[in-house]
């Protein structure tokens, strides 16, 4: 007896069914992107143009609203095509994104990517390599390794092998360090115990938290930097004797940019026998000037080292790094899964990259780091480093002139902070919230012992000193209302 039928399956080459969509990769790929890259930078343009600055006006509900009007249905029943939902969506997006391109968009450790680095991010999308086995991603592999490398000789000049890993930021970076210190405090029956000052970043307390570690021991910090005295006692105090220790440093901190007294601290973890881990995810490309690496002295003394080029060196989101002195460092991290690494893979050469990360599935953001490594070279990305950081000295000279405004101190690295004169925190507070709201200027705040600073963090290169003048004007006119 036959049996009964069952479902119909068409062919994947029958004639009558439509055409897929085109693939990104292949040969064909190129000219399936072609088109479709008109469409993206028409409505980047389109979305810049219809913001009017800096930022989307009207505040959350007015930009969720627009949104709304502009994305929905999320998922129609019969898809609107390519050139529609890309024109569409990206200048929805465009319209309603903070731009940090805007000289007036000065919030945030948040920087204007450079357009080599965003072309290069679209190559590595349209590639899709995955950095989780060698034979998904056999150059990127090869690049990821020379290029790491060649920016941990940057912090570590005079090891013979240091090494870094890619990650997606400080955070990520920060919870390595600490994961690596705790793996080689395991010799002892004592927790590892971390201490910080109040001005680290809050990925510490974090990173300790979801380690099962103890909560850092966190030492004032009214000065705005690490004290080397309390760190001292910190260090000999009676109670914590022989307790495996991790001290954190910083290399331009979240709120003022200054760097902590790295060559004192470095002396007290070698004399005390602690390890130290500097979070340089700010400061750390200082290393690319001449003029500006002497404020790292010390940098290479310590056992990692974290570094974000989506900061201080224009990469679109993420371009973190982990920086260590000796590629052993890294040993801890190994991990086996045999459809990934298996040993005789390894044995056989293959190169074993579970133990480059803690994620599996990894994009290649080494790509668009090497393309403007390259491009620029040290010296080019040094100038970058340099014209942000001197557009922040001009704009503390402006509000140190200006009789409306105080200045809280000369900036260290990018970051200015001020406020009007007389005034109070409530005040403050809403003065930064009324430019967001109508889309004036994009402002941070940071509160130290004296009060609530509204906080202008500069890292567009392309700056000028009008620019910095129309930002002042918009912030005094709000004061005179």
């Amino acid at each position: 007896m036959p049996a009964p039928a069952g479902p119909t399956v068409a062919s994947p080459h029958d004639a009558a069914d439509p055409a897929p969509a085109p693939l990104a990769g292949g040969t064909r790929g190129p000219h399936a992107l072609h088109p479709l890259l008109g469409t993206v930078l028409d409505a980047l343009a389109e979305g810049a143009a219809d913001r009017h600055g800096p930022f989307p006006a009207g505040g959350p509900e007015a930009v969720t609203a627009r949104m709304r009007a502009r994305a929905l249905p999320v998922l129609p029943e019969t898809g609107t095509g390519a050139h529609e939902a890309l024109h569409t969506l990206v200048g929805a997006l465009a319209e309603g994104s903070a731009d940090p391109a805007d000289p007036r968009c000065a919030a945030h450790l948040h920087c204007p990517p450079l357009a080599l680095a965003a072309a290069a991010d679209l190559a590595a999308a349209a590639l899709n390599p995955s950095l989780d086995s060698w034979d998904q991603a056999p150059a990127a592999t090869a690049l990821e390794a020379l290029t790491t490398r060649a920016l941990a000789a940057l912090a570590y000049p005079r090891h013979p092998a240091p090494d870094a890993l890619v990650t997606t930021g400080g955070t990520e970076s920060n919870q390595l360090a600490l994961l690596l210190a705790r793996e080689a405090a395991k010799e002892t029956a004592t927790p590892l115990r971390i201490v910080c000052g109040a001005n680290a970043h809050h990925s510490i307390h974090r990173a300790a938290w979801l380690l099962g570690l103890p909560a850092p021991l966190t030492l004032p910090t009214p000065a705005g930097t690490l004290d080397p005295t309390r760190l001292h006692d910190a260090l000999t105090d009676p109670a914590t004797t022989g307790t495996p220790t991790l001290v954190i440093a910083t290399a331009g901190t979240t709120d003022t940019g200054r760097i902590d007294p790295l060559p004192a601290l470095a002396d007290l973890c070698h004399t005390h026998g602690a390890r130290l881990h500097i979070d340089a995810s700010y400061g750390g490309p200082l290393l690319f000037s001449d003029t500006l690496r002497p404020a790292l002295d010390g940098l290479d003394r310590a056992h990692t080292i974290a570094v974000d080029l989506h900061k201080l060196g224009w990469q679109p989101v993420a371009a973190g790094l982990l920086a260590v002195p000796d590629t052993t460092a890294l040993h801890p991290l190994a991990h086996h899964a045999d459809y990934l690494n298996a040993p005789d893979d390894t044995r056989a050469g293959l190169p074993d990259l579970l133990g480059r990360s803690l994620r599996t599935t990894r994009r290649p953001d080494i790509l668009k780091i090497a393309v403007t490594l390259r491009a620029l070279g040290r010296r080019g990305l040094g100038d970058l480093v340099e014209r942000v950081c001197a557009a922040a000295a001009h704009l503390a000279d402006l509000i140190d002139a200006h009789p409306g405004f105080d200045l809280y101190a000369r900036p260290t690295l990018s970051t200015v902070l001020f406020r009007p004169t007389p005034t109070d925190d409530r005040t403050t507070a809403g003065l930064r919230r009324t430019l967001l709201h109508h889309g004036h200027a994009v402002l941070g705040r940071t509160t130290t012992p004296e009060g609530l600073w509204l906080k202008a963090t500069l890292l567009n290169p392309h700056t000028t000193p009008d620019d910095l003048r129309t930002l002042l004007t918009l912030v005094e006119g709000q004061v005179r209302r």
